[in-house]
């Protein structure tokens, strides 16, 4: 029997990619174990997705030698039987979701909602859950958490602006990103040959041909990436 088989309607499984080492943030740590106001980054992301009653379950990628996601669930027990661990990672963040979706064959069904989220974007809340949830929940592609670009923006050369680039229309992708999982499985599939090209989730789904709805995010849930955002990330989380 599939997690959601009981459900008469599409279930919503969140997919945290995170297999990552942070190499840019120059830690001792892979960046999602890294603390933040007393807290591993990644567990900001498992705790918003376990207190959303619309979740069945969240299913956390990691590498095959990943030391630290076992310690990090055992000392977590309002964690347990929510979350999963799937030992898949691959070389880049693409291949990590590709191989959880693949492994979750069999276990969700094809219409059901995943919501593939940055384990480096601690800062997403109920209300915006909420909203992207209440967005999407009907819609025939699916989509993703964005911002409109709001800076003005330059094309360089040679580390000179060269060009003011129009803004109207670009937006700044966050997570989560959420399609079907038959729809987000193919996407990710047969994108394979060119998955050096897919920096999101809608990256591959945009390469079916198909549109991506965009929901306006926040700025609280940006990607931490560099050693200067833990000191932003904090702010937000202290409120």
């Amino acid at each position: 029997m599939t997690i959601s088989e009981s459900s008469p309607s599409p279930a919503h499984f969140a997919l945290i990619p995170a297999a990552g080492v942070g190499a840019r943030i120059g830690a001792d740590i892979p960046k999602q174990y890294m603390p933040l106001v007393g807290k591993p980054m990644l567990q900001y992301a498992l705790d918003s997705f376990a207190a959303n009653a619309a979740i069945a379950h969240t299913f956390v990628v990691v590498s095959d030698n990943d030391a630290y996601i076992a310690p990090l669930l055992a000392a977590l027990p309002h964690l347990h039987g929510k979350v999963s661990v799937l030992r898949h990672g691959g070389a880049t963040r693409q291949e990590t979701v590709r191989n959880g979706l693949q492994a979750l064959r069999g276990q969700i069904t094809s219409r059901d909602w995943v919501l593939v989220h940055d384990a480096a974007r601690p800062g997403l809340d109920q209300a915006l859950l909420d909203k992207l949830l209440a967005a999407l929940h009907d819609d025939e592609v699916g989509g993703l958490l964005a911002l409109p670009v709001v800076d003005t923006l330059k094309r360089s050369s040679g580390g000179r602006a060269i060009e003011t680039v129009p803004r109207a229309a670009l937006w700044a992708a966050q997570t989560p990103q959420m399609f079907r999982y038959a729809l987000l499985l193919q996407a990710m599939e047969q994108a394979n040959e060119r998955i050096a090209e897919i920096t999101d989730d809608a990256s591959a789904i945009e390469m079916l041909g198909l549109s991506p709805k965009l929901v306006e995010g926040s700025p609280r849930n940006f990607k931490v990436t560099l050693a200067q955002d833990i000191a932003l990330a904090e702010l937000f989380l202290q409120g």
